[in-house]
């Protein structure tokens, strides 16, 4: 975490997902459900503008080192139809060809 103190992108990064994970848990011991209050909170906390690859990083920090992070890694990579290891990251594009 000390890199990402002086590298603005970086720093971005987990200036978001602190406050992400705040509002989550602010959420989760009002006794909602996470998979009810991911994406609400994840808007919420999105108060600077960030990337889809910023959001992707945070959400893989956070499913490997909080602790519904594994919940959150499940319900996020859902959205992109994996069900697979690993943390899908929402700036890859795929372009297909009609070869």
């Amino acid at each position: 975490m000390e890199v990402n103190s002086t590298d603005p992108y970086g720093k971005g990064i987990i200036t978001y997902l602190e406050k992400w994970a705040d509002l989550m848990e602010e959420k989760l011991a009002e006794g909602h459900k996470l998979v009810d209050i991911a994406q609400e909170t994840s808007h919420k906390a999105n108060e600077e503008g960030i990337t889809g690859f910023m959001y992707g990083a945070a959400t893989n920090i956070l499913s490997q080192v909080w602790e519904h992070g594994e919940e959150l890694r499940v319900l996020h990579n859902a959205k992109y139809g994996h069900s697979g290891a690993g943390c899908v990251n929402p700036a890859i594009i795929t372009v297909e060809t009609n070869a």
